[in-house]
């Protein structure tokens, strides 16, 4: 095995492992709410839209991570220790200024989610429930984008990894715990708040350990130099602005994907919401490469090695597409199995069997799209990743309506809910498709330009 794969790998089996817990946190989460009563479909809803708004409300700061790691990445590749301890400073200062903004825009917050994303009564109280107690972790939340985005760009996934394990090894223990209670003792549980208040207690205990790490490994680079005020200034904002849109772009996707499904009822959203976690696991193991591919890029841009930079870019998509095809068999062959670890409603898993042929060649477009997000985040170019997702929002609308018209005029009766969810996840495939086929056609002139 070449050096270059060796690296390759370094980076991404810690981000694999790490990733690897993430959907965990998701399954439980919705397999706890599933499991607490009779009326799972509601609680699985209620879940559902309230880790949308959480969604909603972070992927909009998702520049914190992305612009923190291609930034610090590129500032290694010079060796550029000093420039390293300035992104993280900014990144950390940026991170806790937006948690202040979210904590107290919080209600016209969730007012404004609530008149697009239409629900039943019961759904939206348990949402609202849910969103008031876990929007206190937003300080600690935000700061660890911005950390394991450095710990990243330090080519140090293991550190990142390591966070990602306590914060969501964390959540899963006291969700199960607080939610259902602690076998052996007379502790029962609070019920479906627990979930969020696992979900707190993770975060803040992450944010302890990222901070115990930086001390204990990088004190010295962090707090050898003053930031000097100017450095790289105008590049950290064209970077995260940039990164921003493209945050706002993908938020408008997936808010239209959960908006348009909760129109269909409870069965169809839980339905909905189960398949997006399951067709988002084989993106935890791809984007540990993507990652691997993000430091590499960023290194090798910083250090002017062309000839890396394209072996880097070739084999972390040789390992992508490995992992995509390996899923393909996996969700081909277990993907109802999948469902009923979700849940114990018979209903949804069996409005779910239609729907399976979608789950089982998502990794096709999805390890493109994935893939590229990591090298040119890794190369900061972002104006073009603002752009394909400007793109990718277009293509998921026209498919969207465009289908809807072709089968009003073909069929001539009102459009079944059934025929409605196969439109939508087409619409969601068509976003992948654009934002891959995008990003392919700018590879030369984004990423090897930018040497």
């Amino acid at each position: 095995m070449s050096p270059l794969n060796k690296e390759i790998l370094r980076l991404a089996l810690p981000s694999i492992l790490a990733n690897l817990t993430v959907p965990l946190v998701g399954l439980v989460d919705i397999a706890v709410a599933g499991h607490l009563d009779s009326s799972a479909a509601a609680l699985i809803g209620g879940i559902s839209i309230g880790s949308l708004m959480f969604d909603l409300m972070y992927w909009n700061f998702g520049f914190l991570r992305a612009g923190t790691g291609g930034m610090t990445a590129q500032a290694f590749g010079r060796e550029d220790l000093t420039g390293c301890a300035v992104i993280l400073r900014r990144g950390l200062r940026a991170a806790l200024l937006a948690a202040l903004v979210l904590l107290a825009i919080q209600w016209p917050f969730q007012k404004l989610i609530f008149l697009f994303v239409n629900c039943s009564e019961e759904v939206k109280t348990l949402a609202l429930k849910y969103f008031y107690i876990r929007v206190w972790a937003a300080p600690a939340t935000l700061s660890l984008m911005a950390l394991r985005g450095w710990f990243i760009g330090m080519q140090d996934t293991f550190s990142s990894m390591l966070t990602d394990v306590v914060v969501n090894g964390v959540n899963i223990l006291c969700s199960i715990f607080l939610a259902l209670g602690i076998p052996g003792t007379s502790f029962r549980g609070i019920g479906f708040a627990g979930i969020a208040w696992g979900t707190i207690i993770a975060q803040y205990t992450g944010l302890l350990f990222a901070a115990a790490v930086i001390f204990l490994k990088y004190r010295t680079v962090v707090l050898s130099e003053r930031d000097s005020g100017s450095t790289m200034l105008k590049e950290f904002f064209t970077v995260n602005r940039d990164l921003f849109i493209r945050s706002l772009c993908l938020m408008a996707v997936y808010l239209a994907f959960s908006a348009i499904s909760a129109r269909f009822g409870d069965t169809y959203l839980a339905m909905c919401s189960i398949m997006m976690k399951l067709m988002l696991i084989f993106s935890y193991f791809t984007d540990g490469f993507a990652f691997a591919g993000e430091a590499l890029t960023g290194r090798f841009i910083g250090a002017s090695d062309p000839g890396n930079l394209r072996e880097t870019v070739k084999w972390t998509f040789i390992w992508s597409m490995g992992i995509g095809v390996l899923f393909i068999g996996i969700y081909s062959l277990a993907g109802i199995p999948m469902f009923r670890l979700m849940t114990a409603d018979s209903t949804v898993v069996g409005a779910a069997r239609d729907f399976i042929p979608w789950l089982a060649v998502i990794p096709l477009l999805g390890c493109p799209a994935f893939t590229w997000d990591g090298i040119y985040t890794g190369a900061t170019a972002t104006r073009e990743m603002r752009d394909s997702n400007i793109g990718c929002v277009l293509a998921f609308f026209a498919v969207w309506f465009l289908g809807l018209l072709l089968v009003e005029k073909t069929g001539g009766t009102p459009i079944p809910s059934r025929v409605k969810v196969h439109l939508l996840f087409a619409a969601y495939y068509a976003h992948l498709l654009f934002r891959s086929l995008y990003q392919t056609i700018k590879y030369k002139p984004s990423i090897l330009g930018k040497l």
